[in-house]
C-alpha cells in the first residue's frame, strides 16, 4: 500500500494493519452477532498529528458502508427490530442496491479547528475525496451533516461519540463513465486535505478467494 509505513510514523495513524476488505457481491451468512466484527473490517481511524503543537489537527474514523457491511447492518437491524421476513428482504434489497449507484461513508471526526470542522460549509477546514490506488480522485456528489444523531447512529456507530460531528458521504459509484473505485485497483480511501496537513484512510482489497467475508 503507497506510502503505509511512512504515515504510520508520521500520523499515528490507527488504522495501519487492519483487515483487507473485498467488494464482492453475493449472499452472506451472517448473524446478528457478527455486526460489530463486520463493522470493525470496515472501519478505518486515523488522526493528523501537529507535532509543533503538540495537538490532533484532525481525527477521522469512517465506515465504508459496502455490499458485505450492509448485509451485517439489515441482520442486526432486522433482529433488533424484530422485522418479518418479507420486511427483512425489502429491506435488504433496498441496502444493496444503493452500493450500484454510489459509495457512502458514516464519518465521524473532531480536531483542533472546531468551528470549522462542518465539511457542509464553504468555509470547512478540510476537503474530501475518494481515492484509489489507479489515480482517480473524486469528489463527493453528497455531504450531510448529521446535527443530531439518532439511536441508530449511535448504537450501530459507537466511535460516533457526543464529541465528534457526524456526517453521512456520498459519492457516485461511477463518473465520466468509469468506476470511480477501479476494478483494479489495489486499494481505496478517503484523502482529508486542508491548511493544517493532509492524511488518508485506506480500505487495502484482496480477492475474493482471500476473504469472501462470510
Amino acid at each position: 500500500m503507497r506510502g503505509a509505513h511512512s504515515l504510520c510514523l508520521l500520523l499515528a495513524l490507527f488504522g495501519c494493519g487492519a483487515p483487507s476488505v473485498n467488494r464482492t457481491e453475493g449472499p452472506r451468512e451472517y448473524v446478528a452477532t457478527d455486526y460489530d466484527g463486520v463493522l470493525k473490517r470496515w472501519t478505518r481511524e486515523e488522526s493528523l498529528i501537529l507535532y509543533d503543537e503538540l495537538e490532533r489537527a484532525l481525527t477521522v474514523a469512517a465506515t465504508f458502508e459496502s455490499w458485505d457491511y450492509r448485509w451485517a447492518y439489515v441482520v442486526r437491524y432486522s433482529q433488533d427490530y424484530r422485522l418479518t421476513v418479507p420486511q427483512r428482504q425489502r429491506l435488504l434489497s433496498e441496502k444493496l442496491n444503493e452500493t450500484r449507484k454510489q459509495h457512502q461513508f458514516f464519518i465521524a471526526l473532531y480536531g483542533a479547528a472546531r468551528k470549522h470542522e462542518d465539511l457542509t460549509k464553504p468555509d470547512t477546514a478540510w476537503v474530501v475525496r475518494l481515492i484509489d490506488a489507479t489515480g482517480n480522485e473524486t469528489a463527493p456528489a453528497q455531504i450531510e451533516y448529521i446535527k443530531k444523531p439518532n439511536v441508530l447512529e449511535r448504537r450501530y456507530f459507537p466511535y460516533n461519540s457526543v464529541w465528534r460531528k457526524a456526517f453521512r458521504i456520498r459519492f457516485p459509484a461511477a463518473a465520466s463513465g468509469r468506476a470511480t473505485i477501479s476494478p483494479n485497483a489495489e486499494w481505496f480511501g478517503l484523502r482529508f486535505a486542508g491548511a493544517y496537513g493532509n492524511f488518508e484512510l485506506v480500505w487495502e482489497l484482496t480477492d475474493e478467494e482471500e476473504s469472501n467475508g462470510t
